[in-house]
């Protein structure tokens, strides 16, 4: 993991980013979807309010992007992530160089004592990551979203803080 720099995303990391994003491996473990323009994600980008967004970057290149979600008011405890990894960096170490980075933003500044997500109930690559990282599966979404043409179930995952 030493050549991965983890940093804040800045606008210059979208093209990269959409690039990215638009890997089969990318668009089949989340819900992103194909063909999404530059354009389109600088307009979404430009609307993000205060969640963090993280950039993992190799040689200059933006390779993984992750992000936390805050909740507020009675949810203010918690918070979402997203992340995902272009295809040709898989299994580099940037999805546990993001995922350790939020989690220490959460923790150590944001005192969140509970960070959720979801993942495709077939992407056992990425479930046994987040359990790395004391994530706990807590239940099932069946037909949680439509995907290459069929439905698929989605795992709600959560880290919870003592």
């Amino acid at each position: 993991m030493s050549d991965i720099l983890i940093r804040a995303r800045e606008p210059t990391d979208l093209a990269d980013i959409t690039e990215l994003l638009n890997q089969p491996r990318a668009i089949w473990g989340t819900l992103q979807m194909p063909f999404v323009s530059l354009e389109a994600r600088q307009k979404r980008a430009s609307a993000t309010g205060g969640d963090l967004h993280l950039v993992a970057v190799i040689d200059g290149k933006t390779i993984g992007s992750a992000t936390l979600n805050r909740f507020e008011n009675r949810r203010a405890h918690a918070g979402s992530i997203g992340m995902a990894v272009h295809d040709a960096y898989a299994g580099r170490g940037a999805g546990s160089a993001l995922l350790g980075a939020l989690i220490g933003q959460a923790d150590n500044w944001l005192n969140l004592t509970r960070l959720e997500l979801n993942v495709w109930s077939d992407n056992t690559r990425a479930m046994a990551l987040y359990e790395r990282f004391g994530f706990e599966r807590e239940g099932v979404f069946r037909n949680y979203a439509w995907r290459d043409g069929a439905y698929a179930d989605s795992v709600a995952m959560a880290r919870l803080r003592d």
